[in-house]
């Protein structure tokens, strides 16, 4: 613990390199931070007090992580609402269930026909399943496709996955965390999770007025003082209960965001968000030994492929039925089709729970190639679409499309 801060310091430097680079070949910054984090760690080399293997600082980095996750987790919920996510009704119910269902299906298929443990099962079908909405935004926005018709389509897609996964994570978690096999034990750990969302939810809405007087306070620093604390207690006392801490986060994103200061709170958190959200991506890669990789490699292949033609299927399928050309569905499809952030922290519950370790490689490669693979393919939809059309036709699947989609892309 000598040299504690210097190696805080070159984790944090060492993560200001990957954003740069990033930022120079405008790629998602989600890969490069862990593969800078897999670059050092325990296998790495150390010179003097210079060490890159942050034996020291580990444990401290593995916190400063976990804040991460608490605070993505919480400006999602920021973000999205509890009032929001009910008003977008039916492209939420129609395109998410489809995306879902294609995909989770897809998931929990391939990790049984692997011969996985129930537990395992269920971990791999959420790493698989959920996009990240991070790289699909920055897509939108990069790509200048936010007034496409089909945005619509995949904002309801992500905001879908966004409540899936909330009530995933909780089922999921009360039965990795608790330790629980037999069948009454399982459902009494879902019940838990479940009902605890729903005491937060509804109390909290109950509560808004009373938040909306009690945040009114004129000092920043007092004010953010206050969130942190209502922040960690509730993800805190989650995990006290077996229910994942990030779920308890998005939980108070949600009900905050139902307040009149949900704007100066997403405009303070921020920074927070993305600081220790970078931490959290080196985190993970600091736990990946490179030399592990290869046991995971076929692994990780096949999920990727699975997730490329489960998507291209959900998004002709919920294209089709908002009545969307297929040069449009195709779109929605492979703008999702990068995993991020989600996975990881399905794979870090899997660690928590002391499940088989090759889960940890499996989403680090598997989060990588997509990570990696999602930009490049929303960027190339034109000439995708072109390919399919000419191999498997596919202008003819949309024939009932809307006329005016067919200026999509």
């Amino acid at each position: 613990m000598e040299h504690i801060v210097l190696e805080i310091g070159l984790a944090v430097a060492l993560i200001a390199f990957a954003g740069l680079l990033s930022a120079k070949f405008k790629f998602s910054v989600i890969p490069f931070y862990i593969l800078i984090g897999m670059a050092v760690g325990p296998h790495s080399l150390h010179w003097g007090p210079l060490d890159l293997r942050f034996i020291s600082s580990a444990p401290l980095i593995e916190v400063l992580g976990r804040i991460g996750v608490l605070f993505l987790l919480f400006y999602l919920g920021l973000e999205f609402s509890v009032g929001r996510l009910l008003k977008s009704g039916r492209s939420i119910a129609v395109g998410g269930t489809i995306y879902i269902a294609i995909n989770f299906t897809l998931g929990l298929l391939f990790a049984w026909g692997l011969g996985f443990g129930l537990k395992e099962i269920l971990i791999i079908s959420g790493i698989t399943t959920i996009s990240s909405s991070a790289i699909a935004a920055k897509v939108l926005v990069d790509l200048k496709r936010t007034a496409n018709p089909e945005t619509e389509m995949i904002l309801g897609i992500i905001m879908f996955e966004d409540v899936f996964l909330a009530v995933y994570i909780s089922i999921v978690s009360g039965l990795v965390l608790s330790g629980t096999s037999s069948l009454a034990g399982t459902i009494g750990a879902a019940l838990l999770a479940l009902g605890f969302m729903l005491v937060v939810l509804t109390a909290g809405r109950r509560l808004v007025p009373l938040l909306n007087r009690w945040l009114a306070i004129r000092s920043s620093e007092l004010f953010l003082l206050v969130i942190f604390a209502i922040l960690f207690l509730v993800a805190g006392f989650s995990e006290t209960i077996h229910v994942a801490e990030a779920i308890g986060a998005l939980l108070v994103g949600l009900v905050l965001a139902e307040t009149e200061h949900r704007k100066r709170i997403e405009q303070l958190i921020l920074p927070f968000r993305d600081f220790f959200g970078a931490i959290f991506f080196f985190s993970f890669g600091l736990t990946i030994d490179p030399y592990s990789l290869g046991g995971a490699v076929w692994f990780s292949l096949g999920a990727v492929l699975l997730t490329l033609l489960g998507n291209f299927a959900a998004g002709m399928w919920a294209g089709r039925t908002a009545g969307l050309s297929p040069k449009a569905s195709v779109n929605i499809g492979m703008t999702i089709v990068a995993r991020g952030e989600f996975s990881i922290i399905m794979a870090n519950l899997a660690k928590a729970g002391g499940l088989l370790p090759v889960i940890q490689p499996f989403a680090a490669l598997y989060v990588l190639i997509l990570a990696v693979l999602g930009p490049l393919l929303s960027k190339e939809t034109k000439r995708i679409y072109s390919l399919l059309d000419r191999t498997l036709k596919v202008s003819k699947w949309g024939a009932k499309s809307q006329t005016k989609e067919n200026e999509a892309l």
